[in-house]
């Protein structure tokens, strides 16, 4: 269900059920080491299910068999399914000490190993918020509070409230009134918690059970979670909707010109890359003509040209005549050299309208073993496609009096890195990518949604420049508009306007639910190891 309910599926809803048999599973197991053993299946058959087409590079541009390359993938998705076995460990930890207490600790667990994947691998793809990237925009809306994380949080808490109900329904003590009434009671809750909390005070069989010994620890926990949940879901969804609408503002600061290039991933003669050059060149001109006044900006994607604006003379005249010849301001994807190494970074570079370099942002976040080999492989092993420098400031660059944080490809995935840039006065948000070498798969429509997340986190739009696609307009609410066909040429011209510099709760407070799960983790983990006892355990 969980791996059904990532792009290219679009049955969303599903992840809300998908943590379900897991959880009754892992709660009701006695050791630790079959627990571990189920969240491993659990986490490698979902990474599996989502990122096989991380076999479609060494295939089809590294001449790999394809037997040998989907065993690589499926050795690193089981290395990625430690994290949710992590998970199940812990969980089951805390059940066999805290017993029926130990179903509201799977949220917070749940995000507590999401974002420990992110400090030891430095990646973060398909975490089970993203899921939602094209659901309605009253769970979308939460992101703008707390990030991907938030959503992640209220899925497995859902999955949590179902998990509690069947274990209450297959109770033998069904024939108690408080038994019988409690799964409607935690549906309420979740749902409209304000009316259940309601019919938990005034109901007498209700609240009569709350005095009875052995009944305390059950129904506050199977009241508490939902009513979290509940409260989470509905004041973030509702109470964001208008904060993200408010950054939007009605000065135009440019007028962008996006182009698609589909430039092939196999290798290209001298004589072709031109000939390529010259394309995107083309297409650019023709859709600046339609542009009569203001601010121009042309963005071009990321790709296998190789562009290298500093030490290629012949290319920085080019690009240089292009913009003072259109009076635009030209945005491109470059390696430029690291003065304090021997590499390059992997760059953004801005040209003005008089042909001058403005701005430049050096990647930050490199895709680890294809654009730089991780700690202690760095300068051991050279990465798939090259070994850049990483970036190490935090640049804004400027588009005539507005200013723009730059994404390049694999960046998206970082929410950290967009709320950095928004902090520091983005009006918009512009993502460079190149899909190409992954080819037609699902990877194109999950990278959009990293995209979606990023807009609606920090209410500003971003502007999606592709090689191949998904080239898209996503505004602050996450609407995606005026996408192009995929693995096809072609432009899109948007407007680039000054926001109202208003700040999410996102931006502000970046990802405290992380935190927030990972401090009731280690809280309730150093419980349950301290108090070495084993309570009697409770069959909800």
């Amino acid at each position: 269900m969980l791996v059904l309910a990532f792009p290219d599926s679009g049955w969303w809803w599903l992840a809300w059920f998908a943590f379900v048999p897991f959880l009754l599973a892992v709660v009701d197991e006695r050791n630790t080491i079959p627990s571990f053993v189920l969240g491993l299946i659990f986490g490698t058959a979902y990474f599996f299910g989502t990122c096989w087409w991380l076999a479609h590079a060494p295939i089809h541009y590294g001449a790999f068999p394809p037997v040998l390359a989907y065993l690589l993938i499926f050795i690193a998705c089981s290395i990625a399914g430690l994290f949710p076995a992590v998970f199940a460990l812990v969980l089951n930890a805390i059940s066999r000490r805290c017993g029926s207490w130990s179903l509201l600790a799977a949220p917070f667990v749940w995000v507590f190993s999401e974002y420990l994947r992110l400090w030891i691998t430095g990646n973060n793809w398909n975490a089970v918020g993203y899921s939602q990237a094209f659901s309605p925009h009253a769970i979308l809306n939460m992101a703008s509070v707390g990030g991907v994380y938030l959503v992640s949080f209220n899925i497995v808490a859902f999955s949590t409230l179902i998990a509690a109900a069947i274990k209450v329904a297959v109770s033998t003590s069904t024939s108690d009134a408080f038994e019988r009434r409690v799964p409607l009671l935690a549906l309420g809750t979740y749902f409209v918690a304000p009316a259940g909390i309601i019919y938990l005070l005034v109901d007498p069989t209700m609240r009569s059970a709350f005095a009875q010994k052995g009944k305390r620890n059950l129904s506050l926990a199977l009241v508490a979670v939902p009513t979290a949940a509940a409260a989470l879901l509905f004041f973030f969804a509702m109470g964001t909707t208008t904060e993200a609408k408010l950054s939007d503002s009605t000065d135009l600061a440019a007028t962008a010109v996006v182009v698609q290039a589909d430039v092939p991933m196999s290798p290209l003669s001298a004589v072709k890359l031109d000939q390529l050059r010259s394309r995107q060149i083309q297409l650019a001109t023709e859709r600046l003509a339609d542009v009569r006044s203001g601010t121009k900006l042309v963005i071009l994607p990321e790709s296998p040209m190789n562009y290298m604006y500093t030490d290629d003379r012949e290319f920085q005249t080019f690009i240089d005549n292009f913009a003072r010849r259109n009076n635009a301001w030209v945005l491109f994807n470059s390696a430029e050299p690291d003065n304090e190494s021997t590499r390059y970074f992997n760059s953004a570079v801005m040209i003005d309208p008089s042909g001058r370099k403005v701005g430049q942002y050096n990647k930050i976040h490199l895709v680890p073993f294809g654009e730089a080999m991780p700690f202690p492989l760095d300068g051991v092993l050279p990465g798939l496609v090259g070994t850049f420098a990483y970036g190490r400031t935090y640049d804004v660059l400027p588009v005539g009096d507005a200013k723009a944080g730059i994404l390049i490809c694999f960046e998206s995935n970082f929410g950290t890195l967009s709320r950095r840039f928004v902090a520091d006065g983005a009006d918009v948000l512009i993502e460079l990518t190149n899909d190409g070498y992954l080819g037609p798969t699902p990877v194109l429509k999950q990278h959009l949604a990293n995209a979606v997340f990023r807009a609606v986190e920090t209410s500003r739009p971003v502007l999606r420049a592709t090689n191949v696609g998904i080239t898209g307009y996503i505004d602050e609410s996450g609407n995606i508009s005026d996408t192009l066909p995929v693995y096809e040429e072609g432009t899109r011209i948007w407007p680039i306007r000054k926001s109202s510099g208003r700040m999410t709760f996102y931006v502000r407070f970046g990802d405290w639910v992380a935190w927030l799960g990972t401090l009731a983790t280690l809280v309730l983990l150093g419980y349950s190891i301290a108090s070495g006892r084993r309570p009697q355990h409770r069959e909800l």
